[in-house]
């Protein structure tokens, strides 16, 4: 085995692939090696694709940014021709898929070498991993803890230094969320700037977009050069960067004018944990020069957040139809967790004026909300209310399920609005993830970065996000706070040295 592997990034990998000093080959057997050893207990990689990838590591261009260096792809929105993409469901886990996503064939393009698929919730809907039809994904900090969603299987697979990185989709902080709750770096970048054709539309009415988890910001920079740009039929077509998001990792970075606020703007109440890491990294960024403001943009939590939750209902009653519509069947409850049976409930409920009048809603709030940077640089605030709960603690409680079932065969979602459930668990759920979904909404790039670790070691991400269209300086800021409080030393217990084949 590589026994450099679990402290090297992506570019540091294809460094020495490039120098011959390893073998893509190599590699690859590592970081098999490393998912055979500890995925047992975390459930982070739910289908692997070893042969293919032992397959592509003999005809690698080692010309390419990420020669040879393995990677992982979330089992959600790409797909990889012949392979299922399972979005976390039991239908469409045995459905492969008829080819390559466009950003698929921008990664492979960029040298990476895909080992599998990782843990998802069931149509990336919730912020914790934990389907039905796979189990949950653990946190490598705490295994009786979640890895945050949706992207839990990519941020524990990267944590637990199985791969360098991974990809993971953010339709309300799922890239973000993850990181944070796994101590890795995590950038949703801006509506537009990664494709999302050819088989998806447009992801989330727009709210989703796709990139990686990485243990260093300039693995994240440095793909995001690659693969950027918009794909044929694309909805939103943002120009390319003209720079060079790697180079702005390293670059200079002047006096920035940040905006700060713990604050929960979707509601709820925050953990005193969570405070003292916002707060430590308040003071961070005033010794590192900058100027931190309290303040913060104003939303109307209850309205944008009805709102957010009947886009996201109408979006999921369609993945369920388009499941049983793939898998020849008609809708039935026992192929979908009760999550999905309750949202999909709840979409039925929804007028098609209901619908329109939350996305107009959403559209108008997103206005406000970015014309409060055209004063500030960038916004920090925490990535989530609390550290990671235990697994089952945000799931719907056994008598909630048995409900939701229940209405679900009599098709009467309006009972789940009438009693009470529907409101319960939206609540709970924005109250976990308080500020992420708002630059879903406005499609702004936000980042987490991992600055803060608790007493009892977790980790816990801190919330940064930019102007829209303005990546660069959010990679400018973590740079010099990775510089500042370098994490890449932080490594869970599960990252000991693996043992030679």
């Amino acid at each position: 085995m590589l026994a450099e592997y679990d402290d090297l990034d992506g570019i540091a990998l294809a460094e020495l692939v490039k120098a011959r000093d390893v073998s893509a080959l190599e590699l690859v057997e590592a970081a098999i090696g490393r998912i055979e050893t500890r995925n047992p207990v975390l459930n982070a990689v739910v289908l692997n694709m070893f042969v293919q990838a032992r397959s592509a590591a003999l005809d690698v261009d080692s010309s390419t940014p990420f020669a040879g260096v393995p990677f992982l792809m979330k089992d959600l929105l790409s797909t990889v021709q012949g392979v299922p993409t399972s979005h976390g469901n039991r239908l469409w886990a045995k459905l492969a898929a008829g080819g390559d996503s466009e950003i698929v064939k921008r990664w492979k393009k960029a040298g990476l070498i895909i080992l599998g698929k990782t843990n998802t919730p069931e149509f990336g809907l919730t912020p914790y991993t934990e389907s039905e039809t796979f189990g949950p994904a653990r946190n490598p900090w705490d295994l009786e803890r979640t890895p945050g969603g949706s992207s839990g299987g990519s941020g524990a697979a990267v944590a637990a230094c199985m791969v360098p990185l991974a990809s993971g989709g953010d339709g309300g902080g799922s890239i973000r969320i993850p990181a944070s709750a796994c101590g890795v770096f995590g950038m949703k970048p801006t509506r537009g700037r990664t494709p999302a054709g050819p088989h998806i539309g447009e992801p989330w009415a727009g709210f989703a977009v796709e990139h990686v988890l990485t243990r260093s910001v300039r693995d994240s920079a440095a793909l995001l050069d690659l693969v950027q740009g918009a794909d044929v039929g694309a909805p939103h077509y943002l120009p390319p960067f003209s720079g060079s998001f790697l180079n702005a990792v390293a670059a200079p970075l002047g006096k920035l004018r940040i905006a700060a606020s713990s604050t929960p703007m979707l509601g709820g109440t925050v953990e005193p944990e969570v405070l003292a890491a916002f707060a430590d990294a308040a003071k961070l960024l005033e010794e590192l020069g900058h100027e931190v403001v309290e303040a913060a943009p104003q939303i109307d939590a209850e309205p944008f957040s009805l709102s957010f939750l009947t886009v996201l209902a109408a979006e999921l009653r369609v993945d369920m139809e388009e499941a049983a519509k793939a898998a020849g069947v008609s809708i039935r409850i026992e192929d979908f967790d009760a999550s999905t049976i309750g949202m999909g409930l709840l979409g039925q409920t929804f007028s098609a004026g209901e619908l329109a009048a939350a996305l107009r809603y959403l559209k108008l709030a997103a206005r406000g909300v970015m014309s409060f940077f055209e004063t500030y640089d960038v916004l920090m605030t925490p990535v989530l209310s609390k550290v990671p709960p235990p697994i089952g603690a945000l799931q719907p409680s056994s008598q909630e399920k048995t409900i939701i079932r229940a209405i679900g065969r009599t098709k009467a979602g309006w009972l789940l609005r009438k009693l009470g459930i529907a409101e319960r668990l939206a609540t709970d759920t924005f109250s976990f993830m308080p500020w992420t979904p708002v630059f879903n909404v406005t499609g702004q790039p936000a980042t987490s970065v991992p600055l803060f670790w608790t007493d009892s070691g977790l980790p816990i991400g801190t919330h940064f996000v930019g102007r829209f269209g303005d990546e660069a300086t959010l990679f400018q800021l973590a740079g010099q706070l990775e510089r500042a409080r370098p994490w890449s030393h932080r490594k869970p217990p599960l990252c000991l040295p693996v043992r030679r084949r």
